[in-house]
C-alpha cells in the first residue's frame, strides 16, 4: 500500500493487485470500461474526468451499458449483445455470482479485496477462536473471508435479497460447512439486542450506506447513524478485540471524522489505526479511481485477556 496526501492528513492507498476475473481497463468522459469475467461493461463513474486512453472500438466491444434515466443514478443495463444476465467470478479460493440487476451493482465491489485478504489474515493469525460481526456487508464477500479464515461469522443485512445471494455465494466458495449466520435485520436493533443478550464479538466490519432502511422501514442515515451504531458496536466488543474494519462510501465523510469514531470506539485498547482509501488504477493508462474512506484497528501484538475496558 503506497501513501498519498489528503490535505493536512496523510492516507493510504489500498488497492487490490489480486484480481485475475477483474480489471478496469479504462476510464474517462464520466464512465469506466470493467472486465468481469468474461464479459466488459461499461458504468458511469462521475470522478473520471478525463478522456479515455483506449480507442473507441475498445469501448464499442463493451457487452453491456448502464445508461442512466433522470436524476438520482437511477438507469438500466443496455446489452449490445447476447449475453446472460447472471455469471460467476473469483477472488482466491473465494467463488461468487455477479448480475446485471435493477443498478449500476452487479453484487460485487472489486475494490475490496484487499480488506478480504486483510480479514482472512488476522483471522488465520489469531491463534484463538474468533467471532465476527459484519454489518452491511451486501452479498456477503467479507463474511466469507472471514469464515474462510476459520471465524464464526454472523452477517446482518436489511436486504433478503442480498443475504439470498451471500448463501448462495457461500456454497460456490465450498464454505457450507463454515459456521456463518445469515440474518435480515435492522444493524443498528440487532447490535443493540446482542449487547442485552450478552453476546460478545473478537472482530466488527462495518460497510454502511449514506442512507437505507431496515426490513421493517427503519431509516439509517449516515451522519445522524453512524456514531449511535459505533457506541453500540463497542458494547458487543470481547475483552480483547481482533480488529475492527469501517468502509465508508458517504460522500461528505471525511477521514479525521472516521478515524475519530473508531478511534472513540476502541478507546482502552492498544492498537495500530490505518485510515486510507480504496482505490482502483485502470490498465489504460494508470489513472487512479478513488472509491471510499477506509479505517482498519487491529489489536497490538501482546494484547492480553482483560486489558481494554
Amino acid at each position: 500500500m503506497a501513501r498519498r496526501s489528503r490535505g493536512p492528513s496523510e492516507l493510504l492507498s489500498f488497492r487490490s493487485p489480486g484480481w485475475r476475473d477483474y480489471a478496469l481497463l479504462d476510464s474517462g468522459d464520466g464512465h469506466k470500461l470493467e472486465r468481469f469475467g468474461p464479459h466488459t461493461l461499461i458504468r458511469p463513474e462521475s470522478l473520471a474526468t478525463w478522456r479515455p486512453a483506449l480507442p473507441r472500438e475498445e469501448w464499442d466491444a463493451a457487452d453491456a451499458v448502464f445508461e442512466l434515466k433522470g436524476a438520482g443514478g437511477q438507469g438500466a443495463w443496455a446489452l449490445r449483445r447476447p449475453i446472460e444476465r447472471s455469471w460467476q467470478m473469483a477472488y482466491g479460493a473465494l467463488c461468487f455470482r455477479v448480475e446485471l440487476g435493477a443498478s449500476r451493482h452487479v453484487g460485487l465491489f472489486a475494490e475490496h479485496a484487499v480488506h478480504w485478504d486483510w480479514i482472512a489474515a488476522r483471522v488465520r493469525h489469531a491463534g484463538r477462536p474468533v467471532r465476527v460481526l459484519t454489518l452491511f456487508c451486501y452479498t456477503g464477500l467479507a463474511s466469507l473471508a472471514a469464515a474462510s479464515g476459520g471465524a464464526a461469522v454472523t452477517h446482518v443485512d436489511a436486504s433478503r435479497r442480498a443475504v439470498g445471494v451471500g448463501r448462495e455465494n457461500q456454497a460456490l466458495s465450498g464454505l457450507e460447512g463454515r459456521a456463518i449466520r445469515w440474518i435480515v435485520d435492522d444493524a443498528l436493533k440487532y447490535v443493540r439486542r446482542e449487547a442485552r443478550r450478552g453476546t460478545r464479538y473478537d472482530a466488527i466490519v462495518l460497510d454502511p450506506p449514506m442512507f437505507g432502511r431496515g426490513p421493517k422501514g427503519e431509516v439509517w442515515e449516515f451522519f445522524r447513524s453512524f456514531s449511535t451504531l459505533c457506541a453500540a458496536c463497542r458494547a458487543v466488543l470481547c475483552d480483547r478485540p481482533l480488529f475492527v474494519l469501517l468502509t465508508a462510501y458517504a460522500k461528505r465523510a471525511s477521514a479525521p471524522e472516521l478515524r475519530k469514531e473508531i478511534e472513540a470506539m476502541m478507546a482502552g485498547w492498544s492498537g495500530v489505526l490505518e485510515v486510507g482509501e480504496l482505490e482502483t488504477v485502470e490498465q489504460s493508462a494508470g489513472r487512479v479511481i478513488p472509491h471510499s474512506l477506509s479505517v482498519r484497528w487491529s489489536a497490538a501484538a501482546g494484547e492480553q485477556p482483560g486489558e481494554g475496558r
